[in-house]
């Protein structure tokens, strides 16, 4: 009688420890990435009385005598499952739809979230709102925008956006013309010309007006064209545009190269510049040429930001520049649930749980980051109201135990009077 009162004992402590996991998944249902738990358990070591025995010539075989002796947790399970995404508007909240965590550093390790509320600090790093770690990424070239993502993550790869602090400039490199050259002028008396400007920046975001002037020639459907620069600079590079005469289409003379050497007190060196044509035509109407883009900007601070699918952070500048400033960093391991929980929404390695393997967002078998959303808790309510149930009656069940228990060994007591 005694092992039954055991093994009632051993269920009521197991179901406490199911009551505890369910009432920590309940009091995390509204905690943002919050990964429910479950409690699995085992019957613990039976006793045999008398084994199995073979069947022989006479007589059957018999079956082993055992009873238990209680149950044990065997353990907790996490459900990795992902939650809802919530829309905040908040372009510094971010979800991952599909596998992968964020990775945070304090400085001298790294964890792993799918907590993704982060903010910009006054330093402008982004960093986990609950716990102030940086969130670890890689770093775009300032100059160009390009990313190396084969670049190690560590504890000190931040992602850091200056809002109002960097400022950025592109040299111009492309104009595009479009328009019409008059097809009825050729027949006119004299050489039909027509003139366009643009302006165009330099390295260092300087503005230089270049002025493009096409001249019909001796020859029809066919026009010359040359540039000229403002005062104190020079432009070398000419060329001719020639016209098919049945649709007005261009033939010839797209793309061109113009070298435009800005004055010495500029500090800049040649821009080389090539000039598309394609947007040109010869057409019985009237002229009007003129550059309908050039990819130069003027000097301008950086305005805003946003995150895209990718985890690549666009910037924003005051002069309509977008560029690169960096991108975020995402782990997936070989067995997740193999993770520990550090609290904070933090969870770390273990040796259960496999190495890390880094890289991109929607790479790889990680998910795609959605700014402006944030995971919810995945923990279903009814089906914890319905454990806890069952878990209620478990544990009432085995008090009985205990209880009858007791009450048969008075009754043993009590035979002697």
């Amino acid at each position: 009688m005694l092992q039954a009162m055991l093994a009632g004992v051993a269920s009521i402590k197991a179901q406490q420890t199911r009551m505890n996991v369910i009432g920590n998944n309940l009091a995390n249902v509204n905690t943002t990435a919050y990964k429910g738990s479950r409690v699995t358990f085992q019957d613990m070591l039976a006793q045999t009385v008398r084994g199995a025995s073979r069947p022989t010539g006479n007589l059957g075989g018999t079956n082993a005598i055992q009873f238990g002796l209680g149950v044990l947790v065997a353990g907790t399970d996490i459900n990795q499952e992902q939650g809802s995404l919530n829309a905040t508007n908040r372009p510094t909240d971010f979800a991952i739809q599909g596998n992968g965590f964020f990775m945070v550093s304090n400085g001298e390790r790294v964890a792993y979230t799918r907590d993704g509320s982060f903010d910009l600090d006054a330093a402008g790093d982004l960093v986990h709102r609950a716990t102030g770690e940086r969130l670890t990424g890689w770093l775009a070239d300032p100059a160009t925008g390009d990313i190396n993502t084969n670049a190690p993550i560590g504890p000190t790869s931040r992602l850091t956006i200056p809002i109002g602090a960097r400022t950025a400039v592109q040299e111009t490199t492309d104009i595009n013309w479009a328009g019409n050259l008059d097809s009825r002028v050729f027949t006119a008396a004299g050489l039909a010309t027509t003139q366009s400007i643009v302006r165009v920046y330099d390295s260092l975001g300087g503005s230089h007006d270049i002025t493009l002037t096409l001249t019909e020639t001796a020859t029809p459907n066919e026009w010359a064209w040359s540039a000229a620069g403002p005062a104190g600079s020079t432009v070398t590079g000419t060329g001719v545009l020639t016209f098919d005469p049945a649709n007005g289409q261009i033939v010839t003379g797209t793309p061109g190269t113009i070298v435009l050497t800005p004055p010495a007190a500029s500090g800049v060196g040649p821009l080389n510049i090539n000039l598309n044509f394609d947007g040109v035509s010869q057409l019985a109407t009237e002229m009007q040429v003129q550059a309908s883009s050039q990819n130069g900007f003027a000097p301008g601070s950086l305005s805003s930001f946003s995150v895209n699918t990718d985890g690549i952070i666009i910037g924003l500048y005051t002069n309509g520049l977008t560029r690169p400033l960096g991108q975020v960093a995402s782990a997936i391991f070989p067995n997740a649930n193999g993770l520990e929980r550090q609290g904070s929404n933090l969870w770390r390695a273990t040796d259960n749980s496999g190495i890390p393997v880094v890289g991109t967002p929607r790479t790889g078998g990680r998910g795609q980051i959605n700014s402006g959303f944030l995971e919810q808790s995945n923990v279903d309510i009814g089906n914890e109201f319905t454990d806890l149930i069952i878990t209620q009656r478990g544990f009432q069940a085995n008090t009985r135990v205990v209880t009858t228990v007791d009450e048969m060994l008075q009754d043993l007591i009590n035979m002697k009077r």
